[in-house]
């Protein structure tokens, strides 16, 4: 096969087809007498193989998985494919574990009486109940991510979370524990706040989780093509 037949096969331009056996998603095309490129049927394989892999886990590790499939002995290969599958699979805990926590605020919003001076909670007793350092929550303060209240005490003055305050915390602690970075908790901060609700961060969630799903159906749909590569019949 040509360059061009591979590259009408698989979907890719010529050139596209001539840097990616350059980066090694290809072994090396056998050269006519003419000196012109010869490509098989594998080597389409392959590029179809690659195209999953990058939708599923991103160019740079697809061309690397690629690459390093061809040198690893059969039980490594085998390894390096399964790491991409427990890879998605964590995304997705992770997704999961922040819905879960949404879902527990807006069950709380939706069974709440109104909040007395009893609700409050000190920086310390808060930390314990969203599992994380009263570091964290000084940090939040400083992100905008939460807004506790200052209350004049003997010593000066102390942080005071009211039930706004500690809703905002235990969707930060869900959204960080979901991998979310900071700027991207802002957001959904920012909205919650204009919004009253947690409506659109869950659909966020859900779109995120949808997208996880097809990354794993295209790691499924390279499996067998892998499986070729790693284990040559």
């Amino acid at each position: 096969m040509s360059t061009r037949d591979v590259a009408e096969a698989s979907g890719y331009s010529v050139q596209q087809v001539r840097d990616l056996e350059q980066q090694g998603v290809l072994p090396p095309a056998a050269r006519r007498d003419n000196g012109y490129r010869s490509f098989s049927g594998a080597h389409v394989r392959s590029l179809r193989a690659y195209r999953d892999l990058a939708f599923a886990v991103g160019p740079a590790e697809a061309r690397r998985v690629m690459r390093d499939l061809r040198a690893l002995p059969l039980a490594d290969g085998a390894a390096l494919v399964a790491s991409a599958h427990a890879g998605l699979n964590r995304e997705r805990e992770r997704e999961l574990a922040a819905r879960r926590g949404l879902e527990t605020v807006r069950a709380e919003e939706e069974s709440d009486v109104e909040a007395d001076d009893a609700d409050r909670m000190t920086i310390t007793q808060l930390a314990h109940a969203v599992g994380v350092r009263p570091s964290a929550l000084r940090f939040w303060e400083a992100e905008g991510l939460v807004e506790p209240d200052r209350i004049v005490t003997r010593a000066g003055t102390a942080r005071s979370y009211g039930l706004a305050a500690i809703r905002e915390a235990r969707i930060v602690a869900a959204l960080r524990e979901g991998g979310y970075r900071v700027p991207e908790v802002r957001e959904v901060i920012t909205a919650i706040r204009e919004l009253g609700d947690v409506s659109r961060s869950l659909a966020a969630l859900d779109a995120r989780l949808d997208a996880i799903a097809r990354r794993t159906i295209a790691l499924l749909r390279a499996g067998t093509l892998v499986a070729e590569i790693v284990e040559p019949a």
